[in-house]
């Protein structure tokens, strides 16, 4: 993997991890206001500290985790979270969908240069 690539990689995906981390955080600190925004798009507050810790733990799998299928499926269960977040803010018709596109867009283009990644190394 060229050290370009690399830079990218790492740069791109600090900046997800950030984002989500920041996210997940919120969850914690401001769960009323979290919890009024969960109401409003008709998703149940139950699954609010949940999210979080899914969150938080997704971001050390991408970082930490060395195995192939667990890091994959952090990915994907980025990818779904991030899915059906554009979902609930379309169907809610809050304008909010474009808050979750900008963290999809981010782990696509992580996700590409992982698979990169991990093509150099086999």
């Amino acid at each position: 993997m060229k050290k370009r690539d690399t830079i990218i990689y790492n740069v791109v995906t600090g900046i997800f991890s950030l984002m989500l981390l920041a996210g997940a955080v919120t969850y914690f600190v401001q769960y009323e206001m979290v919890s009024e925004m969960f109401t409003s798009l008709g998703l149940p507050t139950e699954m609010i500290y949940p999210l979080a810790i899914t969150k938080i733990l997704g971001v050390l799998a991408i970082w930490f985790i060395k195995n192939r299928i667990i890091k994959t499926l952090a990915y994907l269960g980025f990818a779904l979270d991030l899915v059906f977040a554009i979902i609930a803010h379309l169907n809610a018709g809050d304008g909010g969908a474009f808050g979750p596109a900008i963290p999809l867009g981010l782990l696509i283009i992580s996700y590409v240069f992982y698979r990169k990644k991990e093509k150099h190394l086999a």
